[in-house]
């Protein structure tokens, strides 16, 4: 079955009290309007006179103002989604389908924000920035004359409801998903998300047309649009992480198996990253010492996100050519 969720389903927090906006059933495919990471603030910008925008852009920025939203400060995320059958122990399967942005979108620095070097630059002079993006060629835009930036849009936030009891931020990622910005989580990518509560309470939000991996100044090309899932329920699936497959990881493999780690330290997000890929080798029939060989020989460790305080976000990713089938 067919399901959409408008706008008018956004929360800001992550808390498994929440109601559920839709309930669906393991194999049902939905699509979720998503609201940027700013909640329209930008667009409001626009509006108000504060920030200015190429005059192609402008009415279709202005189309997009809305008033603030309630509640607390956090990511706009359309759910949650219930989803039937699904207890804690149990994964979540979602395939990412289509993800599909708005005609326009947003990056921004500013020298107290979360990015990487805010602190160092505000020292050099870095004041507050926001450059605006024409999305509406929809595989690439212009930067500048001489500059053009690929598309690539990925939800930044999707994620199920932790067990321990909300409301919690929305900003830190965690071992159930959330503000991982892992870039790969493409249209054609399947993510496994660890359930922890009954009918799992899944959100997704904060779309990027495009990104670097780290996300070094604190955002993408942040914008609305449309995200269309189909999810399923493996159960008991041993998930202890998310897990993904995708078609792109900058490699030579077709496909790409990955595992995340979310912690405030780095080194340790790295661990946890690659200790699950080892235990899926393992899975696979290799010894633990040649898991780790193997992995050593191929896997690539990536820095996902590195702003979302305070957990840094390590992929590790497999590439799925190396088994060769007979």
């Amino acid at each position: 079955m067919n399901h959409h969720l408008s706008l008018d389903a956004l929360h800001t927090v992550w808390d498994n009290a929440l109601p559920p906006a839709l309930t669906v059933a393991s194999g049902d495919t939905v699509t979720l309007d998503t609201l940027d990471a700013s909640g329209g603030a930008v667009a409001r910008r626009v509006a108000s006179g504060e920030l200015s925008a190429p005059e192609d852009l402008r009415a279709l920025i202005l189309a997009d103002a809305r008033d603030p939203l309630s509640g607390p400060r956090g990511h706009p995320l359309t759910g949650p989604l219930f989803v039937d059958g699904a207890r804690p122990g149990d994964a979540l399967r979602i395939e990412i389908l289509d993800v599909r942005t708005a005609a326009w979108g947003w990056t921004g620095c500013c020298p107290d924000g979360i990015g990487l070097l805010d602190a160092a630059l505000a020292a050099e002079g870095l004041r507050p920035h926001t450059h605006l993006w024409d999305l509406r060629a929809g595989t690439h835009a212009d930067f500048r004359p001489g500059i053009r930036v690929p598309l690539a849009p990925f939800p930044g936030v999707i994620g199920v409801a932790p067990a321990a009891p909300g409301p919690q931020p929305t900003a830190p990622p965690r071992h159930v998903g959330g503000n991982m910005d892992v870039r790969q989580l493409v249209a054609g990518s399947t993510l496994w998300l660890p359930v922890e509560v009954p009918g799992a309470l899944l959100s997704a939000g904060d779309l990027h047309a495009a990104q670097g991996d780290g996300e070094v100044s604190g955002t993408g090309i942040e914008t609305d649009g449309q995200l269309t899932l189909r999810v399923h329920v493996e159960p008991q699936a041993g998930i202890t992480t998310p897990e993904f497959t995708t078609p792109t990881s900058g490699g030579q493999s077709r496909q790409w198996h990955a595992t995340t780690g979310h912690h405030p330290d780095l080194m340790t997000a790295a661990r946890i990253a690659l200790r699950a890929v080892l235990r899926r080798l393992e899975a696979r029939g290799l010894s633990l010492e040649d898991a780790y060989v193997l992995a050593s020989a191929c896997v690539d460790l990536k820095i996902s996100q590195i702003v979302d305080a305070p957990n840094y976000t390590v992929s590790a990713f497999l590439p799925l050519d190396i088994f060769r089938e007979g």
